[in-house]
């Protein structure tokens, strides 16, 4: 299969602008799969554009809240079908078929599940049944909502959301929701799928272009640990003992990373030098590709200046502050990683200790660099927050749940739909005949 000429349509009754989980998802699964390689198109009643790469069809009788359809879902939902049912799931499965053209595998979230637009759900299930491959995103289920139950009635179309589709994969978005459908509504768990929805940390926090750009080229979200030291390059920052704490956190972390964000000191021209002594030292280390001094980012005749917004982002991106000065006349990196909760590992100097007072893990800046490592490691580890970064970071994110989950189902149906000759519901013979 090429991916990058597979097309995927997401299917819903609303898109984004529209505020919703079920929205976020979907705008979160288009641009990641977009970003794979795949060619998207949403298909939604309500919504407009919101990526230039995701191509955006508004179709009115996708709406829950269609304005044509509104008598019949009134009329359903009393347990009635009115005669022109038929007429209109055949309108319906027509508009469909006509979007849906050139479409290698539809993802429709909820209308397999949820009574919202009962004649959608039935032209849905025509062209399934006619070879459209589905898969059936479930985050809600009529059938287990309590809100729904005076809607539910015996036989068809309502059956529809009650019994899994035949040759349907069906995503859930937790493993509660999966016991509750094998419990109660006694679907085999086989068939069900379980995919949590997720998170952008970028853009969750709003970093900048340029921010964005340093956590993509140093795989940041995939480091063990990330720490920020906010200093200039001067020998009372003690960076060497900062270097060989990070040495010392490999026993802890496989990929710690530090962040120093300063260029030498201005007012003494031996800093340069120093610098040169901190990159042998980091490269007899074995820490070139853990910690990084990002004024080198730049160029020998405009080396990267960190500018102090960056500096603040960078604070959101680490899991902790490391400042291990041997002298300090204050200590204002204290203060702004306090202020966004950062945790903060410091050395135990008066200035750090009278700014941090007992809210900080300090270390001897003389010391032994292992006993500080433990210390940091041990801090985090005991953290609840901390911890749930770190888990978050590892299983929630967008960019793997789509890379690791997501895609390789769509893959499995794509390779299903491959080994038959029959043309899908978009009039197309599947790829590999």
């Amino acid at each position: 299969m090429d991916r990058e000429m597979a097309h995927v349509a997401l299917l819903h009754y609303a898109a984004p602008p529209v505020i919703g989980g079920v929205e976020t998802v979907l705008k979160y699964q288009a641009r990641e799969l977009v970003r794979l390689g795949y060619q998207v198109r949403v298909i939604a009643g309500r919504g407009a554009p919101f990526d230039p790469q995701v191509v955006f069809i508004q179709e009115p009788w996708v709406d829950s809240r269609a304005t044509d359809l509104a008598p019949v879902q009134r009329a359903l939902n009393q347990g009635q079908i009115p005669p022109n049912f038929t007429t209109w799931v055949d309108r319906v499965a027509r508009r469909l078929h006509e979007h849906l053209q050139g479409g290698d595998v539809l993802i429709a979230h909820n209308v397999v599940t949820m009574n919202k637009n009962l004649v959608l759900t039935a032209a849905l299930r025509r062209l399934v049944d006619d070879g459209l491959p589905l898969i059936a995103w479930a985050h809600d289920f009529a059938h287990l909502d309590p809100v729904y139950a005076g809607q539910w009635h015996p036989g068809y179309p309502w059956d529809l959301l009650r019994e899994p589709w035949p040759g349907v994969p069906y995503v859930v978005i937790s493993g509660h929701r999966r016991r509750l459908v094998v419990e109660r509504l006694g679907w085999p768990p086989e068939r069900l799928h379980v995919i949590p929805p997720g998170v952008d940390p970028a853009e969750l926090l709003r970093l900048a272009p340029e921010v964005r750009a340093l956590v993509a080229d140093l795989a940041l979200w995939e480091a063990d640990l990330v720490l920020v030291t906010p200093a200039r390059i001067t020998r009372r920052k003690n960076l060497p003992f900062a270097l060989r704490i990070m040495e010392a956190l490999r026993a802890f972390y496989p990929r710690p990373v530090l962040l120093i964000t300063g260029p030498p000191g201005p007012h003494n021209p031996a800093n340069q030098a120093y610098l040169a002594e901190l990159l042998r030292l980091r490269e007899d280390l074995g820490l070139t590709d853990v910690v990084h001094f990002l004024y080198q980012r730049g160029t020998a005749e405009q080396p990267f200046l960190v500018p102090e917004d960056m500096v603040a982002q960078l604070y959101l991106v680490a899991d902790g502050l490391l400042f291990p000065s041997l002298r300090e006349g204050f200590g204002l990196p204290i203060l702004e990683a306090g202020l966004l909760r950062v945790p903060i590992f410091a050395s135990n100097i008066p200035p750090l200790r009278e700014t941090g007072g007992a809210d900080i893990v300090t270390f001897d800046p003389q010391g032994d660099p292992a006993d500080a490592a433990r210390r940091i490691a041990s801090t985090l580890q005991a953290l609840p927050a901390a911890r749930l970064r770190r888990r978050v970071l590892a299983h929630y994110r967008w960019d793997r749940l789509v890379q690791e989950r997501v895609v390789p189902l769509i893959e499995a149906v794509l390779h299903r739909q491959a080994g038959s000759t029959r043309p899908n519901a978009s009039g197309i013979i599947p790829r590999g005949t």
